[in-house]
């Protein structure tokens, strides 16, 4: 949202208040508080008819500073809000010793630097550097000529800085120039419209940005100055926070200690699942057809997906499966776990006017009402459907009962579709304002769900497929890009979106393999193969047809076979990625910033991504089989055939239907398992620990994690001194070492190699 016409003008109708000239620094054991009028003062005459800004600095983390600037402060307290996670770290606060001397508020390595001469200018520091500042002309109190009143900051952008991050956004992966609305929308993943909005932005300039505020935040990303960053938002108050790196990876360490980790994602999710598709049809002999061609053809499934129509048509959601198609549904999931396979269905959390639970939600005040205290309802998506109020307990509870009888049945994970069509012209039943709810919609009802698997299946254990989400849903993993067409734009689309979404703090992600809309040609699907396979999660997935391999073609079924096989290999390493996920907050698909924020190629790099810290993943985008990725300096390897690439430029390459550029990071360490037949296995057990250009002099440590990925199953140190590489580990199962095509068994717990060939 844009207030001004050019650089020096104020739009017409509207009016701006600005800080002018600090009055008066109040310094507290944890705050410093600044009054400062929107005019300047030369006189008690001044203090008249002057409105006043109060700018609070505080710090819920260490290296974290709390803004809030407020015009009037005689508002309600809104709900909801985002539910921080806030501590009571060491600060230093300091008050002006003499006129014209700056106050400063400090927290760990973080310090707002406030001037108390004439003018407005707030400096963010690490040391003596300056990341961002706040600065004339910067923030200000806006009302327009309806009397509606916002309030904005702009905080300035360096030479060269990027911005990254605001949730799942399939355009650019850079966002500088663009103005962008964080407000839930149902629109695809072909536009400026998201599932997923989150009011975070990370930088490659050693600092992030998060806006405080459920509803819509509007950012204008040098645009309105093209030197600054602008978010704003309604009313009459603005609250965010400045947190500091240094590097991209500790940013979001800090943001998602603040807004809530990831959870722990159970091993089997990783695997590959197949769904139904959407409109298809189907019954219990197609799923039973479709699983069994799958393991005769080497195809192994970790789950398997009943999409919407398991329901009766008209009655989404009732939570019964439609009898005429799945007349014995215990039974039937019951074969199919005997068969190793999890069970995943979809839900969304509309009720039909035609389900049996839409006059019981009505009766019982479950489902949100209009102002007239009416059920709202629409006939968009199901005919004459309620929305559940998860605002309300009870109501909350009746939904998570109905859940908790098909977990009963023998359902392991929900797909939890929709949440982003949420009225803003109703009435909750905590009193919710109806403008913030709407994007923290998704926040209740994902978080509703994931209780109920994780009271069934204990922590760890749980998972479910959302699309929708905002601020803190990364703590509700996992999250799919929605509904995307079958073509090779919008697997880049696709990506995109993913590479945003984890600099937005998610730490998993999955897409349809093959596209959602259409039916794609048989070239996008093996290529969107490999991509899927190499993504944290892994979903075949359709509208109006099957994503079976054997549809496309026989060469669809290998490159099938071929990347799943290598996934479930690849399992110790990736269990470890999702381990620093749920612990640190960084994500398991890294965009190149993360890995490389110094590196100004790899920072425009949106195309391709990091799986963790060890492995480059460039999917290819072309029939072709052309690709073209950045390669950031070092010899890299290639982990199909250990061909070295020398990195620090672009590289060019062709590349058959069963090859995608996958490049080992020199310095790095690769766990590969035993096993090509499932995902969840026990990683330990014949591990093999394969080094990439170890370095002289470097040395590190490595964690293969238990089977279900929650602990560690073995630890191994290792170091290179004087051209040997010593690896030692207490592991109770075999293991070994590969560097190159050197294969070492250890003797006595140590494994030492000579680097080099000598």
């Amino acid at each position: 949202m844009k207030f001004t016409d050019g650089y020096w003008q104020v739009l017409p109708g509207m009016s701006v208040l600005r800080p002018r000239q600090v009055t008066d620094v109040v310094a507290t054991d944890d705050a410093l508080t600044v009054y400062a009028a929107t005019r300047p003062q030369s006189g008690r005459g001044d203090t008249l008819n002057c409105p006043m800004l109060t700018v609070t600095y505080r710090s819920p983390l260490e290296g974290v500073i709390e803004v809030t600037a407020t015009h009037h402060a005689g508002g309600r307290e809104q709900v909801p809000a985002f539910p921080l996670r806030r501590c009571t770290p060491k600060v230093g606060i300091t008050s002006p010793d003499a006129p014209g001397r700056p106050a400063t508020f400090t927290s760990g390595p973080l310090t707002a630097r406030v001037s108390t001469e004439a003018g407005w200018q707030v400096d963010f520091l690490a040391g003596d550097r300056v990341l961002t500042s706040s600065v004339e002309r910067s923030m200000g109190s806006v009302t327009n000529a309806d009397a509606d009143t916002f309030f904005f900051e702009q905080l300035s952008l360096g030479i060269g800085a990027h911005v990254y991050g605001l949730g799942e956004r399939f355009g650019t992966f850079v966002k500088n120039g663009q103005s962008i609305d964080i407000w839930n929308e149902d629109g695809g993943t072909a536009s400026d419209q998201a599932y997923k909005n989150v009011p975070f932005y990370l930088t490659d300039a050693g600092y992030g940005v998060f806006v405080n505020h459920p509803e819509r935040v509007s950012f204008e990303i040098g645009t309105e100055v093209v030197s600054r960053c602008q978010f704003s938002v309604p009313g009459e108050s603005l609250s965010y926070f400045v947190i500091y790196g240094p590097t991209p990876k500790e940013i979001l360490r800090r943001y998602t200690a603040l807004t809530g980790r990831p959870a722990q994602v159970p091993t089997w999710s990783y695997g590959l699942w197949l769904s139904t598709s959407f409109t298809t049809d189907y019954d219990e002999a197609t799923v039973s057809g479709f699983v069994e061609e799958m393991a005769r053809r080497d195809l192994p499934l970790s789950v398997f997906h009943f999409d919407c129509f398991w329901m009766r048509q008209f009655h989404w959601c009732d939570f019964v499966w439609d009898p005429a198609t799945f007349p014995d549904p215990e039974g039937m999931l019951a074969r199919l776990h005997d068969r190793g396979l999890k069970i995943s269905v979809w839900i969304n959390p509309y009720i039909a006017q035609r389900s049996h639970l839409f006059e019981e939600g009505k009766r019982l005040g479950y489902l949100v009402r209009t102002p007239s205290g009416d059920v709202w309802q629409w006939d968009m998506w199901q005919a004459g459907m309620g929305l559940v109020d998860f605002t309300n307990p009870d109501a909350k509870a009746w939904f998570q009962d109905q859940l908790r009888r098909l977990v009963g049945q023998g359902v392991d994970a929900f797909k939890t579709d929709f949440g982003e069509r949420i009225p803003t012209d109703v009435v909750w039943h905590d009193g919710s304002n109806p403008q913030r709810m709407h994007n923290y919609y998704t926040q209740l009802y994902n978080e509703a769900v994931f209780e109920v698997l994780t009271e069934a299946r204990g922590e760890g254990d749980a998972v479910v497929f959302a699309r929708s989400a905002t601020s803190g849903g990364q703590s509700f993993p996992v999250h799919w890009g929605g509904d995307c067409e079958s073509t090779f734009v919008a697997m880049a689309e696709s990506l995109r979106g993913g590479l945003s979404l984890a600099a937005s703090g998610f730490g998993f992600w999955s897409h349809d393999i093959g596209g959602f809309e259409g039916t794609p040609d048989p070239t996008v699907f093996k290529r969107w193969v490999a991509f899927g396979l190499l993504s944290s999660h892994s979903r075949l997935h359709g509208s109006d047809s099957y994503r079976v391999p054997w549809a496309f073609d026989e060469e669809a079924v290998e490159v099938t076979r071929k990347f799943t096989h290598l996934k479930y290999r690849l399992m110790p390493y990736l269990a470890g990625l999702g381990r620093v996920a749920h612990a640190e907050g960084v994500p398991v698909m890294r965009p190149m910033v993360l890995e490389f924020p110094s590196d100004r190629s790899a920072a425009l790099a949106d195309t391709q991504y990091m799986l963790g810290d060890a492995l480059l993943v460039a999917p290819v985008f072309s029939t072709d089989g052309a690709v073209e990725y950045w390669l950031p300096s070092g010899t890299w390897t290639r982990v199909s055939d250990g061909e070295k690439v020398v990195g620090g430029r672009w590289v060019a390459e062709t590349h058959e239907l069963d090859s995608l550029p996958l490049l080992a990071r020199p310095g790095s360490v690769v766990a590969w398992g035993a096993r090509t037949d499932r995902p969840d296995y026990e990683y330990a057990d014949g591990v093999v620990l394969e080094f990439f250009e170890p370095a002289e002099g470097s040395a590190g440590e490595f964690s293969v994690p238990t089977a279900d990925g929650r602990e560690v199953a073995a630890t191994f140190v290792w170091a290179v001194r004087d051209g040997v590489l010593e690896v030692r580990s207490d592991a109770a199962t075999p293991w070994q070492v590969r560097v190159g095509a050197e294969v070492q068994t250890p003797a006595g717990g140590r494994a030492s190699v000579r680097l080099g060939g000598e």
